[in-house]
């Protein structure tokens, strides 16, 4: 459980983020966006990777949340992936700062509980996303002459693609339309 001042140093964090990019984010930066000291800061967090962890696991828990209201959806598979994609897109269209967090594997490369934690994210959602699918291709939903774990990967690799795209060209597209159209074509693509 984390402290008010944990969450507010984590919601700053996250805006010298989105303002600065990743490498924007330093203690010095942050205490000074916090109006704090550095010393302070470490009260609080023993490192800007500590933050950057508590950042990681923040999603990972909204992520296991999303997905254990998947089995009270009533609904086809899809059904079931277009909530889990729209409550995604939906996260990164009011915290665009998450995008350059949980994707920036390249940054993290080098430092092994960052790369640690971005695996576990990305193994929660590709975990969730392919038991939809392996349901939904018992229950006749889904295209069965593709494995689950490829159409997941298909799944998590169009999402991931469009945010990156969308997070690059500075949110001037409409991340939910471009959402919702992707998904009209992941549609045709997994259904039976």
């Amino acid at each position: 459980m984390q402290t008010e001042r944990q969450t507010q140093i984590m919601e700053l964090a996250l805006g010298l983020i989105a303002e600065k990019g990743i490498q924007g984010l330093t203690i010095k930066n942050l205490s000074k966006e916090i109006g704090i000291s550095e010393p302070a800061i470490y009260r609080h967090f023993e490192s800007k990777n500590g933050i950057l962890l508590s950042i990681l696991d923040n999603f990972k828990q909204m992520a296991a949340m999303m997905a254990g209201m998947i089995p009270s959806i009533e609904g086809s598979a899809f059904d079931k992936i277009e909530f889990m994609f729209s409550k995604i897109v939906q996260l990164f269209i009011e915290a665009p700062s998450y995008v350059s967090v949980i994707f920036s594997e390249e940054i993290f490369k080098n430092n092994p509980q960052l790369k640690n934690k971005i695996i576990e994210v990305l193994d929660q959602n590709e975990q969730t996303i392919e038991n939809i699918i392996s349901i939904g291709q018992k229950n006749g939903d889904v295209r069965t002459d593709i494995d689950s774990s490829n159409l997941a990967l298909i799944v998590m690799g169009s999402l991931r693609f469009l945010v990156k795209q969308w997070d690059i060209k500075d949110n001037h597209e409409n991340l939910k339309e471009e959402g919702n159209r992707l998904l009209n074509s992941l549609k045709l693509i997994i259904s039976k």
